[in-house]
């Protein structure tokens, strides 16, 4: 190889191996470089003679230079790369440090308290030994009785009182030993993982515990983690009813949510709730829930018709600020979904801190991750260019995907409100299948019917037909798999007949319809779904 040092800024051949380029030189490559990376043997012979500042170099020494770019662009992708990587396990290595001495605390805690048991134990087992008569038995139990707490103050005041309570309780259930937390089966910590999974053990309700790093700001993800009906497919809405400022710089809000109920067996939930937002003094980001209960002298929420009212004990989000960028998240659900009120078989889908894991701690990590690499990727393809108009249409366009549309379809049609348009039409007490009509206009997706006179239609509606059943032993991924497999089996292939005939009568045109089908009815398949998700979820 060449060389060629400069002299009367030009690029002048000598006898070493280390070629110099002139500042003007090295300008234009790097212009023709970011026009095209990789120029052939013509192309950059037509380089040289469009830039007459290069026309005493050799085409070879192009060739070369070019190689040398791309290799320093290379290396230096893989540089940054390696250092967001490694921020990423030192961020992940100090998450994994706090996790074990938490882990220490809990051990030691439970270490004190089974000495304290057996304590306990040899003590009534003396008592018992001395005096059996059934007055002292009766007396010895009541301390074990649950006292009834008077009524909470719902005033502004009282508000933030309760708000202050909340937020201790929930970080000592995010960072503490408030609940003892198992690891989730199946979950292994690591830079790729989604996180460090956990769930609750003996303790009220159901609870699931979530650490986690996202490439996001502590703001950005609170944002987020706030619009629960975005990422959480199983809630149907949140209102916020009423704001109100703390001297502190946080607030407190007042919310009213709705879940769907996941079978036609049993009534949906819905929660009267105080949510505190606050920044805590190391810059930390906290946003902590809790029901509103037994409260007097403030608002409240009455029970609401086909609703049964769940609680939600003190949860939240602790969002820390990473160095390098990015958060380091806890997340912790602790609810208690009153299984009291579903039939005895399906209790465990309202008793498995597994399922409430799996179904809104793991969903919210996946949301972050999904939106910190969206935003991670278009940065890397110049994405800033677009109008902020396209970039957020097209984001949102790729987060509303087909699962999502026909989970949230679903869960309308299984619950079936009246003030979402649905009506009962018919139900069969044998078979508990129930017929539900939709006329509602926003359930036909803007898609206008017309007869081919040219007349509209009188009347466009959807109609349901829905019932449960349960079924034993069966995983869900294996039977969606049976009933693709097997749909001849179970779909009756004359329904297209019968709707034929049905529109003989006055014969009516759907935009896009493929001509040759009945009555431009087009057969969906089973929809695909993300096996191991809804594995994961109903398991």
């Amino acid at each position: 190889m060449m060389a060629m040092s400069c002299k009367d800024g030009k690029g002048v051949m000598d006898n070493g191996k280390y070629v110099r380029y002139t500042p003007e030189q090295v300008e234009a490559l790097e212009r023709l470089y970011h026009e095209c990376p990789k120029p052939s043997s013509i192309r950059r012979q037509q380089l040289i003679r469009e830039c007459p500042i290069l026309s005493n170099i050799e085409p070879k020494q192009i060739k070369v230079w070019f190689q040398n770019r791309r290799c320093r662009e290379k290396q230096r992708k893989e540089a940054s790369r390696l250092q967001a990587v490694n921020r990423k396990l030192t961020a992940m290595n100090k998450l994994l440090m706090e996790e074990n001495d938490r882990l220490q605390k809990q051990v030691s805690h439970l270490v004190y308290e089974n000495g304290y048991f057996r304590q306990q134990h040899t003590q009534n087992t003396t008592l018992a030994t001395k005096d059996t008569s059934c007055e002292s038995v009766v007396t010895s139990g009541q301390h074990h009785l649950t006292p009834q707490h008077p009524p909470r103050d719902a005033s502004p005041a009282g508000l933030l009182s309760i708000a202050e309570e909340t937020l201790a309780e929930f970080l000592s259930k995010a960072t503490g030993t408030a609940v003892e937390w198992v690891q989730m089966p199946g979950m292994k910590p690591g830079p790729d993982s989604i996180g460090i999974v956990a769930i609750s053990h003996g303790c009220t309700g159901v609870a699931a515990r979530a650490c986690g790093l996202v490439g996001l700001e502590p703001t950005r993800v609170a944002e987020i983690l706030k619009e629960r009906p975005s990422w959480f497919r199983d809630c149907r809405a949140v209102d916020v009813l009423n704001v109100l400022p703390t001297a502190n710089g946080g607030t407190i809000e007042l919310l009213y949510m709705q879940l769907y109920a996941p079978t036609t067996l049993a009534p949906a939930r819905d929660f009267w709730l105080l949510r505190y937002t606050s920044v805590m003094e190391d810059g930390s980001l906290v946003v902590c829930e809790r029901s509103l209960s037994n409260t007097q002298n403030g608002p409240s929420m009455p029970p609401v018709q086909n609703f049964v009212r769940a609680e939600m004990l003190p949860s939240g989000y602790l969002i820390r600020p990473c160095e390098g960028g990015g958060s380091i998240i806890h997340i912790v659900d602790h609810m208690n979904m009153e299984a009291w009120s579903v039939p005895e078989v399906l209790r465990p889908l309202y008793e498995s801190s597994t399922v409430l894991a799996q179904k809104t701690t793991m969903a919210a990590l996946r949301q972050l991750r999904q939106i910190a690499q969206e935003a991670s990727q278009a940065n890397v393809t110049n994405w800033s260019r677009r109008p902020a108009a396209l970039r957020a249409l097209s984001q949102r366009l790729s987060r509303l995907n087909l699962t999502e549309l026909f989970g949230r379809g679903f869960n309308e049609a299984v619950n079936g409100f009246a003030d979402e348009g649905w009506s009962m039409m018919g139900n069969d007490g044998m078979d508990d299948v129930t017929i539900l009509v939709n006329s509602s206009p926003d359930k036909l997706m803007g898609l206008n019917l017309t007869f081919s006179n040219g007349f509209p239609a009188v009347s466009n509606a959807v109609l349901c037909a829905k019932a449960s059943m349960l079924l034993q032993n069966v995983p869900p991924a294996i039977l969606l798999r049976f009933l693709r497999e097997h749909r001849s089996e179970w779909a009756d292939n004359n329904i297209d007949a019968y709707s034929a005939a049905a529109v003989k009568v006055g014969p009516c045109s759907l935009p896009g319809a493929r001509v040759g089908s009945f009555g431009g009815q087009v057969i969906l398949p089973l929809a695909h779904t993300i096996e191991h998700e809804e594995a994961s979820s109903l398991s």
